[in-house]
């Protein structure tokens, strides 16, 4: 072993490990039972074992299994007696429920969100909102139904729909279901628990007037773009500020029938210059500035952003399982890797893109050297990265 004095003592992955409160992941594991029937690989065990996947970019249980043999004086660092067989890994991601995983991540999430960058956007006044959407990840093998007609030809693949809410002022989902790339968006609008006041995004495809009226009873707004085979009646016509005549092209109150009562809604016609499109929004606010509401569904860039950020540096192409379960543990993992990947990012004194820390982290997982030393100052030499107290790594410490 290096005895000089700048070894850091841990490989960079135990670090990174090191954000997960191993007690509080116990104590889920018990109450929802996921240990029962297992002697030695427990849900820790199988936490940390995915996470050294994900991160490592691993696309097959021999690809795992020879990285592990590779790292097996190193052991001890990750908090694990043993590594499991392929087997026996392979089990537990058909067996164990991925509801537990689920379940860390929320607890995670609520540890964490504090530390999250801020990203709202400071000319909107609006103090909450949340932006909702899906995204479809696609499998070679029927898992689930897709989306879609048959193909004339060959088989469809199957596909799994991740539906997701994030607030605007955080960059990872406070609320995540699954379904069949099949199942219409809409039903996961039935999920949302939003508070009076608050206001949620989302697109076309989630059109469900029966739960707008519900929203509206409940003082929850919601800003969405019309269908084009919307049936409605136009009510009356509101007057457009001269400044935003170049944009604004209506703004009027609409009646649609929804199991036959009337819900009145807000519809603005806006010009968009810099894409030279037009939009047609659909609000139950009628309080703010029509150019307002479509600033609000311009959020909505912020979770295509997050998909796009989650497909491009975690392994959600090809899975270690063919069962949903499995490969629903595994999209549970890459997003709590994701999360304490952003919070070690708002962390470091030096502003990284988000790729290209994760590709460092994934080529120096089993490098001694110290993480945050690096991340703050890359240029600085070899032997001052790997020194440094573990214990900056606690981000609660004063």
């Amino acid at each position: 072993m290096n005895k000089s004095k700048y070894f850091s003592g841990q490989p960079l992955v135990s670090q990174l490990i090191k954000f997960l409160d191993r007690e509080e992941i116990n104590r889920t594991a018990k109450k929802a039972g996921s240990d029962r029937y297992y002697k030695k690989f427990h849900t820790y065990d199988h936490l940390v074992t995915m996470l050294m996947t994900v991160i490592s970019g691993c696309s097959s249980l021999r690809e795992i299994s020879g990285l592990f043999l590779a790292c097996q004086g190193r052991i001890g660092h990750l908090g694990l007696k043993d590594f499991p067989r392929r087997s026996t890994f392979a089990e537990a991601n058909s067996n164990r429920s991925s509801h537990v995983f689920g379940m860390i991540y929320q607890k995670l999430y609520k540890r964490y969100r504090s530390f999250l960058p801020d990203s709202r956007n400071g000319r909107l006044r609006v103090k909450d909102l949340y932006i909702v959407d899906s995204t479809t990840i696609s499998l070679f093998s029927d898992v689930l139904k897709g989306a879609g007609r048959n193909p004339k030809e060959g088989k469809k693949k199957g596909g799994i729909k991740v539906h997701t809410m994030i607030s605007s002022r955080e960059d990872v989902p406070s609320l995540v279901r699954f379904s069949s790339a099949a199942t219409h968006d809409h039903v996961f609008l039935k999920e949302l628990e939003l508070k009076k006041g608050s206001f949620v995004v989302f697109d076309k495809g989630y059109v469900d007037y029966a739960q707008y009226a519900g929203w509206d009873m409940e003082g929850v707004f919601f800003v969405t773009r019309q269908k084009e085979n919307a049936v409605y009646e136009s009510l009356e016509q509101f007057a457009i500020n001269q400044k935003d005549a170049d944009r604004v092209m209506e703004d009027e109150v609409i009646s649609i029938e929804v199991k036959g009562s009337p819900l009145l809604l807000r519809r603005v016609f806006y010009y968009d210059h810099k894409n030279d499109n037009i939009y047609e929004f659909l609000s139950n606010n009628f309080e703010l500035e029509a150019t307002a509401i479509a600033d609000i569904y311009r959020q909505r860039w912020q979770i295509e952003s997050l998909f796009k950020r989650l497909k491009q540096n975690f392994p959600l192409k090809y899975f270690l399982g063919e069962s949903q379960n499995a490969i629903e543990i595994q999209i549970w993992v890459s997003l709590i890797a994701q999360l304490i990947l952003l919070v070690i990012k708002e962390r470091t004194k030096r502003r990284w893109a988000f790729s290209n820390m994760v590709s460092f982290i994934r080529n120096h997982a089993l490098t001694y050297i110290n993480l945050f030393n690096f991340l703050d100052n890359p240029n600085v030499n070899w032997n001052k990265l790997t020194s440094g107290d573990q214990n900056q790594l606690n981000i609660f410490q004063t």
